[in-house]
């Protein structure tokens, strides 16, 4: 079966997940996890693509990215792979894939759920329990986002500027958003989503994006559907 297109409109944000083959690890040493860094910042600056958040776990990686171009993100992503597959191979004395097949890339609505998914990929560790809190892994976006040091792979998105006019302002809020108690209630969509590849937001949202793109965005259950009146399945 062919694989679908992917969802791809210029100007709005992805979030994007991209994991080792066999879930092994991508990442031996903090050497490459500079080194990954390195060339996603020099992709994403040659394909115009501005990056809000960001966690390198053992065996996959989360971005939150907004792509400039409609081929943008792809290209980047493209590049980015190569390349570090190539030096991850040759440091390592390895040969053969890294990457379990292609990215994930999920189209988020950035007025209800961008903040959602910037907490969702920075409290990854935590959940992971490779952390007690977000502050607590180095490989994020976390202490950029939070001001802890200077990130310069970082470009804040407006719905994250939107949380208050002065920076400082907006780091506390930030800081007590990820602290938020109910931070778990937005997972389950978010998971469905991000591994259907399906745009995350509301009805009007998703009539917006399939009118733009000229096709059909709704999450569907699996499966043929049932025949009325009975228990068996619809026949064709």
């Amino acid at each position: 079966m062919p694989r679908q297109a992917r969802l791809m409109l210029a100007g709005q944000p992805y979030h994007v997940t991209q994991r080792g083959v066999n879930k092994r690890a991508i990442f031996m040493d903090d050497i490459d996890r500079q080194l990954f860094l390195q060339l996603l910042h020099r992709a994403f600056v040659k394909h115009h693509i501005a990056l809000h958040a960001y966690v390198l776990m053992d065996n996959h990686i989360h971005l939150l990215a907004t792509p400039s171009t409609h081929p943008g993100l792809a290209q980047a992503m493209r590049m980015q792979g190569n390349s570090y597959v190539q030096a991850f191979n040759q440091r390592h004395g390895r040969s053969g894939p890294l990457w379990q097949g292609r990215f994930h890339s999920s189209m988020i609505d950035s007025d209800a759920y961008l903040l959602s998914v910037h907490r969702y990929i920075e409290l990854n560790p935590v959940r992971a329990g490779m952390a007690t809190t977000a502050e607590d892994h180095p490989w994020s976006s976390v202490h950029g986002n939070l001001q802890r040091r200077t990130d310069p792979l970082l470009t804040e998105h407006p719905a994250f500027q939107a949380l208050a006019t002065g920076k400082r302002q907006r780091t506390a809020l930030y800081a007590e958003f990820l602290r938020d108690a109910n931070a778990s209630a937005d997972l389950p969509a978010i998971r469905a989503h991000s591994a259907g590849q399906h745009p995350l937001g509301d009805a009007r949202y998703l009539q917006k994006v399939a009118q733009t793109l000229g096709r059909d965005v709704q999450v569907r259950k699996r499966g043929r559907p049932r025949r009325q009146g009975t228990g068996g399945v619809e026949t064709t």
